[in-house]
């Protein structure tokens, strides 16, 4: 027994050690943590039950019977995070690079397929050189059967991808499959095919972290929601996310007590709106003050900044939210704000989450480039995306409901629970100005004036739109909180069925 014992201890210390002393200080010296310390700060002190540890290759090509590591370059395991279950897998880059084999698939596909069976989040660390070379084809076997685990998870459980190093080639579709990722600032990159690649096929010259970076991803990409300065930041921000979702499609996010009054009135939000229609405000000072202590979880702020999207909660309850930013681009829908926030929406929906919608409008980006670039498909999906949603969704209407932009942004037509506006709402098919100077053209210069008043008098005002009951109520700005928390709890038992179907066709 005592030897038995002593065996167990020796393989368990070889698998911690991973690739040894001197890859360990060298994945320190870049300034990254090995995957087993990684783990221990995403989870609960403790909590990590690993498996698999004793797991090896069965590669007998190009020396690689001579080269044996316990764990295979990736620790999986299960643990908590505020208490809560999550499956995780950590690629080791001092194994291998942390390339992936049949083996190392196969751990991962295992705690996937264990999250699947009892509802609860994965959470996958990538640092990885991609696939083991030395393994061929089963290699990218074990790829495809990662995807395909990726896929069936999908809207079943959450999935959050951790890019922590390289992530290339193949490897680069499973995070992308995932709900979410968060990237390292000049330690992690995602691309395709490698800027020696790029050189040698298109003559292009361009860096690692030009072509793949953390920046690049959360500003121009859109692949990667957030980009944080090291390890720790993105592990503890894990945490902190992770709590605002349900553990599976079949359970409720969690409730977490707050001393924050349902009722608070917020005095400052009747001077939000500037005197003049063309003045921008930050919407998120809206956000902040409506949510419960301010808390508020932005997801992707650097791309697509005229809409915004993110977590937060009322009366300790994750609600998602969506809304228009009149600081950028006067809050028109464009191509990349209608894809970003059309992909956030489904996500709540297949969650569970409500949908708060605060719209300030005045319609969709007009352009050459826009038109080109199919503006109508990609305006279609976030369309799509709210009028197929069946989770409770109340909108706010502060400023500008405009044109077809009115339709798309969570209004009454599209099953929206509780639409309110605040005084200062106009909604209308257009501006005021551009209205007129169609109805009435070829009128003068005074004509246009005076018709203009008359056309803002009429329409500039929530209460057109009230008469017909596109709008439940006309309400305070001081008041949105106390309305929404009430909106919430009377729609907790909220049901609604689409027609059946095998799934839908999103127009991608």
């Amino acid at each position: 027994m005592s030897s038995t014992i002593e065996e167990l201890e020796r393989r368990r210390e070889a698998a911690r050690k991973g690739g040894g002393e001197k890859r360990i200080d060298a994945q320190h010296a870049k300034g990254k943590l090995t995957a087993r310390e990684r783990v221990e700060v995403l989870l609960d002190e403790g909590s990590f039950e690993e498996l698999d540890m004793y797991v090896e290759h069965n590669c007998v090509d190009f020396g690689m019977e001579a080269q044996v590591v316990p764990g295979d370059g990736v620790v999986t395991g299960s643990g908590t995070i505020n208490g809560r279950l999550v499956f995780v897998f950590s690629q080791d880059f001092t194994v291998f690079g942390g390339s992936l084999s049949e083996r190392h698939a196969q751990k991962i596909c295992k705690i996937m397929d264990m999250a699947m069976k009892v509802g609860a989040p994965v959470i996958g660390m990538n640092d990885s050189g991609g696939a083991r070379i030395q393994e061929g084809v089963a290699s990218l076997a074990g790829y495809a059967e990662v995807f395909q685990r990726n896929v069936l998870a999908s809207g079943v459980v959450p999935q959050l991808s951790l890019i922590m190093g390289p992530c290339a080639g193949g490897a680069v579709y499973s995070p992308a499959m995932t709900d979410f990722i968060f990237m390292v600032k000049d330690s992690s990159y995602m691309f395709v095919t490698g800027p020696d690649v790029v050189k040698t096929v298109t003559n292009e010259v361009v860096t690692q972290e030009e072509l793949g970076g953390a920046v690049t991803h959360t500003t121009k990409s859109s692949v990667a929601d957030v980009a944080f300065d090291n390890d720790i930041e993105t592990l503890l921000a894990a945490r902190d996310f992770i709590d605002f979702l349900p553990a599976s499609n079949r359970v409720d996010a969690p409730d977490r007590p707050t001393d924050d009054p349902w009722d608070r009135i917020e005095d400052s939000l009747d001077t939000l709106i500037p005197p003049s229609a063309n003045q921008p405000y930050d919407m998120h000072e809206l956000i902040r003050k409506t949510l419960d202590e301010g808390d508020f979880f932005e997801l992707q702020p650097a791309h697509a900044a005229n809409i915004i999207i993110g977590f937060g909660r009322v009366e300790g309850r994750t609600v998602g939210v969506v809304a228009n930013q009149p600081m950028v681009l006067a809050g028109c829908l464009d191509i990349n704000s209608s894809k970003k926030a059309a992909r956030f929406v489904r996500f709540c929906d297949a969650f569970g989450i409500p949908i708060l919608t605060f719209v300030d409008v005045p319609g969709f980006l007009p352009g050459v480039g826009q038109e080109h670039s199919g503006i109508i498909k990609h305006g279609a999906k976030l369309l799509f995306a709210y009028a197929e949603a069946t989770v409770p969704k109340i909108t706010v209407i502060t400023r500008k409901a405009y044109g077809g932009a009115y339709d798309v942004m969570a209004s009454k037509h599209l099953r929206g629970d509780l639409n309110y506006a605040w005084p200062t709402a106009e909604i209308a098919v257009m501006g005021a100005k551009g209205a007129v100077e169609i109805i009435f053209r070829g009128k003068t210069a005074d004509e246009i004036a005076e018709r203009t008043a008359e056309y803002e008098a009429r329409f500039a005002n929530p209460f057109v739109a009230a008469s017909k009951g596109f709008i439940d109520e006309v309400i305070m700005p001081h008041s949105t909180r106390r309305r929404i928390a009430l909106g919430l709890r009377k729609l907790r038992g909220k049901q609604l069925e689409n027609p059946w179907k095998k799934h839908d066709n999103i127009p991608l």
